[in-house]
């Protein structure tokens, strides 16, 4: 395909430093795209940016806590009595997000409040409290410590990385409950009978909706992660590019992710926020922003993207979700979901997001005056992720 409009990430990283650069949100965009058409608009603007703010459960940190007198090779460790993994090397663990406290009552009766976990120590570290390290091991010649236990703090750790195995869904379920009582699920409490309905995507917003092949999002895209800088470090676990997509290249239910990874220490406590969610378990509220550059008017168009024209399956957590059944009772489109009614099966439904559009908003904000003041340029994907493939099969597209 032959582009009347063609720039390199390059080019625009020289306008980022020159001063030159347009940069708008991915809200604006659609509005300039519509009044000057997807060419000028390419010809205007030079980046987009994106946000989301939602629970991602598969989401967690490295932690180097130093080495103590006399060292300890620790095979086990718990921060604010979370266990964390210790079979990575002597002082190096993960925590993970959804890692619940060890005196947890979990759902023995149920439902549990699952008051605090892995997700909490994260925002707890970042917002610079004190956490309480206990560690456990079998002693070696090089390691005698058996035990070692103390307070620290992010501030005197050597380490911490923040690495998310799968952030940023491309898209996600709409869940309601077609059970005869009320379930307790990561997409929030379902009343029974179809009382209510939950999404999760800031979806005219949301990231990998405006770049849906994976074109300019790739191994080392620069990102908003948790308040500092971040990169794309690989396609997320669970990276699934092969579904229905829609005319404009939208897919229509759950497809890309990506692993994301970022100093912990550069991150702020507004954008890494510990959950509970009833019954269900611990998470992590995650903010991402995502720059798109708008390389040509293909990518012009494709951050022109609405929610009266991104659409999602409605599936049921009662009975098909949990027994791995495949169905859908229907499509709806962001613009539905967030008027706080759908339809299904005939009957209204009152739907609640469990991301935030305004804290999304927030973010592709934030990013865009980094980029404009010239404090962050774009980090050009040395490698794209399965999906790129595809932009051309649909001659819509």
């Amino acid at each position: 395909m032959a582009y009347k409009v063609q720039k390199s990430i390059q080019e625009i990283n020289e306008r980022i430093k020159s001063g030159k650069v347009v940069v708008v949100n991915a809200e604006e965009m659609i509005d300039i795209v519509e009044k000057q058409g997807a060419v000028e608009a390419a010809r205007m603007v030079d980046v987009v940016t994106t946000g989301t703010f939602a629970p991602m459960c598969s989401s967690g940190v490295f932690l180097n806590v130093g080495h103590t007198s006399p060292k300890i090779k620790a095979s086990r460790a718990w921060i604010n009595n979370v266990p964390a993994y210790g079979g990575v090397a002597a002082v190096d663990f993960f925590l993970g997000a959804t890692e619940p406290s060890d005196d947890d009552p979990l759902n023995k009766v149920p439902p549990g409040q699952f008051r605090y976990g892995g997700g909490h120590v994260i925002q707890d570290l970042v917002d610079g409290k004190k956490v309480h390290l206990y560690m456990e091991g079998y002693g070696t010649d090089c390691y005698p410590s058996k035990v070692v236990e103390k307070d620290i703090d992010l501030e005197s750790m050597p380490n911490a990385i923040l690495c998310n195995p799968r952030n940023v869904y491309q898209n996600y379920n709409c869940a309601i409950n077609l059970a005869e009582k009320t379930i307790y699920t990561y997409m929030g409490v379902l009343r029974p009978k179809c009382g209510n309905a939950t999404y999760c995507s800031a979806g005219q917003l949301s990231p990998l909706f405006n770049d849906p092949y994976y074109t300019t999002t790739g191994l080392g895209t620069k990102i908003f992660l948790g308040g500092g800088v971040g990169f794309v470090t690989w396609s997320g676990t669970q990276h699934n590019p092969h579904v229905p997509r829609g005319e404009n290249g939208v897919v229509k239910e759950a497809a890309g992710t990506l692993m994301l990874t970022g100093n912990l220490k550069d991150m702020s406590p507004r954008w890494l926020v510990g959950v509970s969610m009833l019954g269900y378990g611990c998470s992590l509220s995650v903010g991402v922003g995502i720059p798109i550059p708008i390389i040509n008017e293909q990518m012009a168009q494709f951050t022109a993207v609405r929610d009266a024209d991104i659409y999602t399956q409605v599936i049921d957590y009662g009975y098909d979700y949990p027994m791995a059944v495949s169905r859908s009772y229907g499509e709806v489109s962001y613009a539905d979901l967030k008027s706080g009614m759908i339809e299904v099966n005939g009957k209204k439904t009152p739907a609640t997001p469990l991301s935030s559009y305004s804290r999304a908003l927030e973010i592709a904000d934030n990013l865009k005056e980094w980029i404009a003041s010239g404090r962050f340029t774009l980090g050009e994907a040395q490698m794209l992720f399965p999906g790129h493939e595809l932009m051309g099969a649909n001659n819509n597209v």
